[in-house]
């Protein structure tokens, strides 16, 4: 019903910048709010930052003043600015929106296939 779209990642020496994007398609009522995770191998997969409807956003400590969330309602579309990247950031990064369908019906676990990026030293 909801097909996510990601694009971005890639390769970046560390103090180094990337743009992830992320677009939903499919029976879209409204997207209420949005999440960027990401996984490093052997981790568990983490919250990076999110967004709300009205725009509000949080953050993890260890990204807190170097990456940005944002959105673009009318594109269905969310975004994360990556700055002054580290090694450590390096992982498998995926958004998930929180979904109310054209049925209303809400949906949370819905996942982009995911975006490699890594941040050599």
């Amino acid at each position: 019903q909801v097909q996510l779209v990601e694009s971005g990642g890639g390769l970046v020496q560390a103090g180094g910048s990337l743009r992830l994007s992320c677009a939903a398609s499919g029976s879209l009522f409204r997207i209420n709010g949005w999440g960027w995770y990401r996984q490093a191998p052997g981790k568990q997969r983490e919250l990076v930052a999110a967004i709300t409807s009205g725009g509000s956003t949080n953050y993890a400590d260890s990204v807190k003043g170097r990456f940005t969330i944002s959105r673009d309602n009318a594109k269905n579309t969310v975004y994360l600015q990556m700055n002054s990247l580290k090694p450590e950031d390096t992982a498998v990064y995926y958004c998930n929106p929180d979904v109310l369908t054209v049925g209303m019906r809400r949906l949370l676990d819905v996942w982009g296939q995911g975006t490699q990026v890594t941040v050599s030293s």
